[in-house]
């Protein structure tokens, strides 16, 4: 071996061991997918049908991308309970105006500003009252899941336009759904890793006064990130409303739950500072991946919140041993 060959191994070995360092949660869900449509593929070769393919990627791109958004203020330091049911008001007020009339671009574009404006208040509260996260949002969540049910008494909303529908939209055989989750994931981790934003909301998660004394403006990134957050609720809420024919006007149930989840378990630590919106998205894929095959094999599908439920423990164990040992 050549002193230029030795020099060599050594850096490439440092430098696959900080990419797996840095994406090593994101490598273990990404294998786990894969394992399971290879072993209940084999199981059963239903499981790999176009039509449950679809269902398991189009089906659930929302949660992905409403885990954008949650996975970034996981990184912040804050948490959001209340993300489900602002999903569920936004669906409504986007099939709402859909058949009172209102141009298209209008419904879907409303609903989603009306998610910013709601999350840059809770944003305003948290950092400038200095109110904890999780007390606001669980506010927010009774405001909106009981003013949700008051106007509308969980009426189903029907005959929607056909131009409407985005979520069920297909390009080249794919819903256009998938399009929106592998596009907005793409562009929230290259916006998380090169923007000076992004990388102000990892500073702020990861300690709040030396981001300040670095220069930064906690308060400001927080408000932010929170409008952010609401941005990618919103656009989750157009995608959940059309990807049926109807919409109910309720709180899906335990949606935040999921999205949440799908953070913690795609590598974001609960913490804040560190995590990947890529994760996140990976571990939706994961969930719905989990709940089909629990169907084809044939087993309840109420043990799907048991496997998640171990997921985050160990996730967040995982998490608190890794900590230890950095310090």
């Amino acid at each position: 071996m050549t002193a230029s060959t030795a020099a060599a191994a050594p850096i490439g070995r440092s430098n696959l061991q900080r990419f797996v360092g840095g994406y090593g949660q994101e490598i273990v869900v990404l294998l786990s997918i894969v394992a399971l449509f290879v072993v209940v593929g084999a199981i059963n070769p239903r499981f790999l049908s176009d039509t449950n393919i679809n269902s398991i990627f189009a089906g659930n791109a929302y949660i992905a991308v409403a885990a954008i958004g949650m996975t970034m203020l996981i990184i912040s330091g804050h948490i959001d309970v209340s993300v489900g049911s602002l999903i569920g008001v936004i669906a409504t007020i986007a099939g709402t105006l859909a058949v009172s009339g209102y141009p298209i671009w209008v419904a879907w574009l409303v609903p989603i500003l009306f998610g910013i404006a709601v999350n840059a208040g809770v944003g305003a509260l948290v950092a400038y009252m200095r109110i904890p996260s999780i007390v606001v949002t669980l506010g927010m969540l009774s405001i909106l899941k009981g003013g949700l049910i008051s106007a509308t008494g969980g009426e189903w909303i029907t005959d929607m336009p056909p131009g409407f529908m985005i979520a069920q939209m297909r390009l080249f055989g794919i819903p256009s759904a998938v399009y929106f989750m592998v596009i907005l994931t793409i562009l929230a981790a290259l916006f998380m890793r090169y923007t000076a934003f992004g990388r102000a909301i990892y500073a702020v998660g990861g300690n709040m006064e030396a981001a300040r004394a670095a220069g930064l403006n906690p308060e400001r990134t927080v408000v932010g990130v929170f409008a952010l957050h609401g941005l990618f609720a919103g656009i989750a809420g157009i995608l959940f409303a059309t990807q049926l024919q109807v919409i109910q006007s309720t709180v899906p149930p335990n949606l935040e739950l999921t999205v949440i989840t799908a953070s913690v378990i795609g590598g974001v630590s609960i913490l804040g500072g560190t995590g990947t919106v890529i994760g996140s998205t990976l571990a939706a894929i994961l969930f719905a991946c989990i709940g089909s095959a629990l169907i084809f094999l044939n087993v309840s599908a109420y043990w799907l919140r048991a496997v998640l439920g171990l997921m985050i423990l160990a996730t967040v164990l995982a998490d608190m041993i890794r900590r230890r040992r950095v310090l």
